[in-house]
C-alpha cells in the first residue's frame, strides 16, 4: 500500500472524529405578552415579525431531532397569537414533506393561558411543571373610561367623525349598549376561533366538558393533564434527556431589541431618552397588567 493510499483509508475516520454527527433538539423561546407592537426598548414581546427568523433556524437544522417551543406566556392579542402558531405548522408541515418529520414540543413555564395557550397548541406534545398555569381559553377586553375627565381639566376635545359607528368604544363617550353587544359579538367570534383550534390540535386527548375547558378557567400543569390540555408533566431538560438521550440543544430566541442592546432602555435623561424612559414604563405596566390576570 502506498503513503497515499494509507493516507486516504484514515482520512474518514479522522474527519469523522472532528464533525460532531450529534441530534439536534431546536429550542425556540415564546416569552411574554403577544402583542403586534414591540417596544424598542421591551424585550419581552410575541409577535410573527419577532419570532420568524428563530423559528426558521429552528426548522432548518440538518440533524434536526426535534423543535421545542418553550412557551411563557400570558396571552395577548388573538391574531398574532394564531399567526405565530399557524407559521410554526406551516414550517414543521415544510420539513416534513422535504426532509421527513420531526416532532414539534411545547414545554410551559410559569404560564401558557390565553394566547400562551394557543401557541402551545401549534405543538404535537404539551408539558408542563405541575405548578404551571395553564388555560384561559377565553377573550378579555379592557379599557379605561375617562367621560368628563376633559370637563374638569378644562380642556375641550374636538371629535368629527363619519360613518355611525366609527367612534365605538371611545373612552372620551359615555358607553353605549349597542358597542358593548357589538363588542361582545366579536370576543364570541374569537372565542369560537380558540375552541376550534384547541379541538383541531388536541382532539380525543381532550377530558372535561366543554363548558368547563373553554370557560376561560385557569388551572394548574397538574390539572391540566386531567382535563387533557397537557400530555404529561415535567421540565425541557428532564424531558429531552430522556426522549432524545444523545441530542445537542440549540437555543434560538428573538434579538433584544435596538435600544435594550445599546443599554439605553431604563436610561434616564432629557429629549429621545426620556422618551424612551416613558415608553418602556407604559408598557411596563401594560404588560404588569396583562400577567397580573393570572396572580403572577
Amino acid at each position: 500500500m502506498s503513503m497515499t493510499d494509507k493516507l486516504t483509508s484514515k482520512l474518514p475516520g479522522r474527519l469523522g472524529e472532528r464533525v460532531d454527527r450529534s441530534p439536534i433538539v431546536a429550542v425556540v423561546r415564546l416569552h411574554g405578552v403577544i402583542s403586534s407592537n414591540p417596544s424598542p426598548v421591551n424585550r419581552g414581546t410575541i409577535n410573527l415579525a419577532s419570532v420568524e427568523a428563530p423559528l426558521t433556524r429552528a426548522f432548518g437544522h440538518e440533524r434536526l431531532a426535534a423543535v421545542v417551543l418553550l412557551v411563557n406566556s400570558p396571552g395577548g392579542s388573538p391574531t398574532q397569537s394564531a399567526l405565530v402558531a399557524d407559521r410554526v405548522r406551516e414550517l414543521a408541515d415544510r420539513r416534513a414533506r422535504t426532509r421527513g418529520p420531526v416532532p414539534v414540543l411545547a414545554f410551559c413555564e410559569d404560564a401558557a393561558a390565553s394566547g400562551g395557550y394557543w401557541l402551545a397548541c401549534a405543538a404535537d406534545e404539551i408539558y408542563a411543571h405541575p405548578s404551571s398555569l395553564v388555560g384561559s381559553i377565553g377573550v378579555v377586553s379592557s379599557g379605561f373610561g375617562f367621560t368628563g375627565l376633559l370637563e374638569r381639566l378644562g380642556v375641550e376635545r374636538r371629535l368629527h367623525a363619519t360613518g355611525e359607528h366609527k367612534t365605538r368604544l371611545d373612552p372620551f363617550l359615555p358607553e353605549r349598549e349597542d358597542d358593548v353587544a357589538w363588542l361582545l359579538e366579536v370576543q364570541r367570534d374569537l372565542h369560537g376561533q380558540f375552541v376550534d383550534w384547541v379541538r383541531a390540535r388536541r382532539g380525543d386527548r381532550l377530558a372535561g366538558e366543554d363548558e368547563t375547558l373553554f370557560s376561560g378557567e385557569v388551572w394548574t400543569g397538574a390539572r391540566a393533564r386531567e382535563l387533557g390540555l397537557v400530555d404529561g408533566l415535567g421540565t425541557l431538560r428532564k424531558i429531552v434527556s430522556t426522549r432524545f438521550p444523545d441530542a445537542e440543544i440549540a437555543v434560538s430566541e428573538p434579538k433584544r431589541p435596538l435600544l435594550a442592546r445599546l443599554g439605553l432602555g431604563g436610561a434616564s435623561g432629557s429629549g429621545s431618552r426620556a422618551g424612551d424612559s416613558l415608553l418602556a414604563a407604559v408598557e411596563g405596566l401594560n404588560n404588569r397588567a396583562v400577567w397580573s390576570r393570572l396572580g403572577l
